[in-house]
């Protein structure tokens, strides 16, 4: 009781601390640790774990929807996961689509509404999972508040090169040579053609666990991010650590190469 009293004086005073604070406008999350935690703990099956991990997505949307922070992205499936055990794969894209329905059905209730928008390669999904996003996508679309990406099925060099695809037959669909094309290429020709098209670079990229890289994540996106690595494993994952990414953004100095 002691220990729960003192934690939450400590997270006010977080919270009391970022008031004028400048908090990013898009963060990022790499959900990383689910399996580990599940082990660590001695639960059944590592899709406890995952389990725990979805039940911790409405907590971060709660916090950033509190703090006014307009965008989220939250990474739930690479493309290197579609190569795990056929069974957790299975038990994941249900964890996965449950979520992501409950964030659809929620979505009214928040402030102004949310939007959720896919990331990723959609196609490369089993055909449930990937309606399910779809149909969240549809659900959601008029919402103007909270825009939330999710990254399913996503890998940042895949992502990279879906874009310069569709940049070139674009390209090819206007009548343009490929010496035109090559002479039009720039960084905002790429970009728009990027998932993530239409929504800001991530200000701050949080990745739990402990690893210290982004395999991958938002590659092109994350330029000029900010990043912050922690050690809880992602169930574990509590507002205070929000609340300290976020103080910790604070103090930075951002020159994007100034």
């Amino acid at each position: 009781m002691v220990h729960e009293l003192a934690y939450r004086l400590y997270e006010r005073r977080l919270a009391a601390g970022l008031r004028q604070a400048a908090l990013p406008r898009h963060v990022a999350v790499i959900l990383d640790g689910n399996r580990r935690y599940a082990r660590a703990r001695g639960l059944s099956t590592v899709s406890e774990g995952h389990r725990r991990g979805a039940e911790k997505i409405h907590e971060l949307l709660d916090w950033c929807d509190e703090l006014g922070i307009p965008f989220v992205t939250i990474w739930l499936l690479s493309t290197d996961n579609l190569a795990r055990d056929e069974q957790e794969m299975r038990s994941l894209s249900d964890i996965i689509a449950a979520t992501v329905r409950r964030m659809a059905d929620e979505a009214p209730a928040r402030k102004g509404g949310m939007a959720i928008t896919a990331v990723g390669d959609l196609d490369a999904l089993p055909g449930d999972l990937a309606r399910t996003i779809k149909e969240a996508e549809e659900q959601t679309k008029g919402g103007q508040g909270l825009r939330v990406q999710v990254a399913v099925g996503y890998g940042g060099r895949q992502e990279i090169t879906d874009a310069l695809r569709g940049w070139l037959e674009a390209r090819l669909e206007a009548g343009e040579s490929l010496e035109q094309a090559i002479a039009s290429l720039d960084e905002d020709a790429i970009s728009a053609h990027l998932y993530t098209n239409g929504v800001p670079d991530p200000d701050l990229i949080i990745r739990t666990s402990g690893e210290i890289r982004l395999s991958g994540f938002l590659m092109w996106q994350s330029a000029h991010s900010e990043f912050y690595f922690c050690d809880p494993y992602w169930p574990e994952f509590r507002k205070t650590d929000f609340l300290r990414a976020l103080r910790e953004f604070g103090s930075r100095s951002r020159r994007f190469g100034r």
